[in-house]
Parts: C-alpha cells; sequence; structure tokens
C-alpha cells in the first residue's frame, strides 16, 4: 500500500513537473514579438519577476523538507527561464519601463527574498524555519492565484475573452490538479491548499471563455459616449464647411456659363486682390470675385 501511494505521488509529481513546464514556456510567443519589433511596447516585467521570486521561494522552502525533489525540479527550470525572460524585457524596454523593472527586481528579488531567508535563518531552527516558510509560500501562491480576478472581471464587463487564452487557462488548471493531489499524497498542506485555489478559479476562466466567445465585446460606456459627442461635433463642423464650398462653387459656375467672356482686370495699386469684371447681355449682374494672396 505505502508503495502505490510512493508511485501514485511520483506519477502526480511529473506530471505536474510536465503541464509546470509547458506553462513556463507559454510567454515564448510574446517574447518573439517583442525580439521581431525590438520593443517591448506595453508589454510589463511584473509577471516574470513575481514568476522568479516564487520560483526561489519553493525552492528554499524544498531545500527544508527531505521528500520534495520534483518542487526542486521544476522551479529550478522557472528560475532559469523567469531570468531569462526578464533579462529579454530589460534588454528591449525603453528607459523608463526598464527602471521600473529594476526597482520591482530590488525590491522582490534581493530585499524580499533575502528578508525572508536572513531572518528564517536567524529567528528560527529545524521544523519550525520550514513551517514558517512553508506558510510564507502558501499565502504568496494564494495572492498569486487571486490575481485572475481582474481578468475575470474584465471578461464580464466587456464580454470579450479577446485577453484570456483558454490554452494557458487550460494548462494552469491541470497543473493545479497535479500539484494539488501530489501535496495532498506527501500530506503537505502548503502545496496542495493554495492550488484548490488555483483550480477553481482555472474552472472559472474555462467556463467564462465558453460562455462569451462568440458574444459581441461590449464597448466602455464612457468610450462610447466620448465617440458619439466627437461624432457630433464633427456632424456640426463639417456641414458650414461644405456648404460655403457649395456656394463658392455655384457662383463660379454662374460665371463661367456667362455668354461673354469675363474681363479680367490686374489692379495695379493694389497687388493683394485681383479683380474680375464680367460685361453681361441685358441687366446681368456683374460678379466680382477677390482671391487673397
Amino acid at each position: 500500500m505505502t508503495g502505490n501511494l510512493a508511485h501514485l505521488t511520483l506519477a502526480f509529481g511529473l506530471l505536474g513537473n510536465i503541464v509546470s513546464f509547458m506553462v513556463f514556456l507559454a510567454p515564448i510567443p510574446t517574447f518573439y514579438k517583442v525580439y521581431k519589433k525590438k520593443s517591448t511596447e506595453g508589454f510589463q516585467s511584473a509577471p516574470y519577476v513575481v514568476g522568479l521570486f516564487s520560483a526561489m521561494l519553493w525552492i528554499y522552502y524544498a531545500m527544508l523538507k527531505t521528500n520534495v525533489l520534483l518542487l526542486i525540479t521544476i522551479n529550478s527550470f522557472g528560475i532559469v527561464i523567469e531570468t531569462v525572460y526578464i533579462v529579454f524585457f530589460l534588454f528591449y524596454a525603453p528607459k523608463k519601463a526598464r527602471m521600473e523593472s529594476l526597482k520591482l527586481i530590488i525590491l522582490l528579488i534581493f530585499v524580499g527574498f533575502g528578508l525572508i531567508v536572513v531572518l528564517t535563518q536567524f529567528l528560527a531552527s529545524g521544523v519550525t524555519r520550514g513551517v514558517i516558510v512553508g506558510w510564507i509560500c502558501l499565502v504568496f501562491s494564494l495572492c498569486v492565484f487571486v490575481a485572475p480576478l481582474g481578468v475575470l472581471r474584465q471578461v464580464i464587463k466587456t464580454k470579450s475573452v479577446e485577453y484570456m487564452p483558454i490554452l494557458l487557462s487550460v494548462a494552469l488548471t491541470l497543473s493545479a490538479v497535479m500539484w494539488f493531489f501530489y501535496g495532498l499524497l506527501l500530506h503537505d498542506f502548503n502545496i496542495a491548499v493554495p492550488n484548490v485555489l488555483g483550480f477553481t478559479f482555472g474552472i472559472i476562466q474555462i467556463i467564462l471563455y465558453f460562455m462569451y466567445k462568440n458574444k459581441k465585446p461590449v464597448i466602455d460606456e464612457k468610450i462610447s459616449k466620448l465617440e458619439v459627442k466627437i461624432t457630433e461635433m464633427e456632424e456640426q463642423k463639417v456641414p458650414g464647411l461644405t456648404d460655403q464650398k457649395s456656394i463658392d462653387v455655384v457662383k463660379l459656375e454662374a460665371l463661367l456659363n456667362t455668354e461673354d467672356l469675363p474681363v479680367v482686370a490686374k489692379n495695379t495699386h493694389n497687388f493683394d486682390h485681383v479683380a474680375v469684371e464680367a460685361q453681361a447681355l441685358g441687366n446681368m449682374p456683374t460678379h466680382t470675385i477677390k482671391v487673397g494672396a
């Protein structure tokens, strides 16, 4: 029985590694676009810095335990790939975005992770140290899994799933399932509990995707009102110009349709204007067009 449990734990750990490996590789298309355009445009470095911090935290926790080797393998890869993403981002990011990223790296990686290691090493020992780090990992993972709430709110509000890729949602859900059972079989609730939340939000994302994938997106009300106002202003402005142009064209056609050719006389005393006098038959009025120099 114990042997079967160990094999089952190993199976879920290996599956968790495989799925998490795919999740870590998911941003590659994004960075390929960055490479092609030689610019990070509107992309942010925060997800990759947070991912690096999370991987480092779990590695530290795994080093305090004795039976979570598969947790070390996947998070070691996570540290490498997230570091590559961050370096890539810093290389192509504009100066302002680069400075903000460096501040976040210093705050989260050097200060945050550094303080956790130093304080737990000097203020705790043995099993207590592992418990404290485990709780830190649990709380941080819960915060990371709560982050998609903003995306879910946007999907419900706009009825659009444009910014919620279904493949990534499915991969994250599967990953949460694998790591939940891995933690459960190891009786390690610091691993199992956060993945319950991850699985729940993953299922919600998948349901919302199939609910709204064929729906017409709802334009933000403020943007819609602004566009209507701009359209009204253009409609008020353009007809006036159009009417004036129409009047000028009518006058010019009337002038050109007269039976006698107009006589153009240059005003030698005023070079700013040209007077055009038409000698018409009968009571035909004289047309005068003034052209500004």
